[in-house]
């Protein structure tokens, strides 16, 4: 499910250089092929407005249950 424009992450400029540099880093070393800015812009674009949701959603949950894990140990203290 994409993203809704309004729910889009936001990436600050220089950020999303830093992505694009790591993209094509890893297609430079792992596949030995060159990607320029503009293809690797428009992989992260991809990834950010398809996939970046579900990576959201696992960290919430994450979040979610080590807090509730930790609610679980100060409910152990009571005498």
């Amino acid at each position: 499910m994409a993203m809704r424009d309004m729910d889009k992450i936001k990436i600050s400029k220089e950020k999303r250089e830093e992505m694009i540099s790591s993209i094509k880093d890893y297609f430079a070393e792992e596949r030995d092929e060159e990607m320029g800015d503009l293809a690797a812009g428009l992989l992260l674009d991809f990834v950010v407005g398809e996939l970046a949701e579900e990576f959201y959603n696992q960290g919430v949950y994450d979040a979610y249950k080590y807090l509730s894990d930790r609610c679980e140990d100060v409910l152990s203290i009571q005498k």
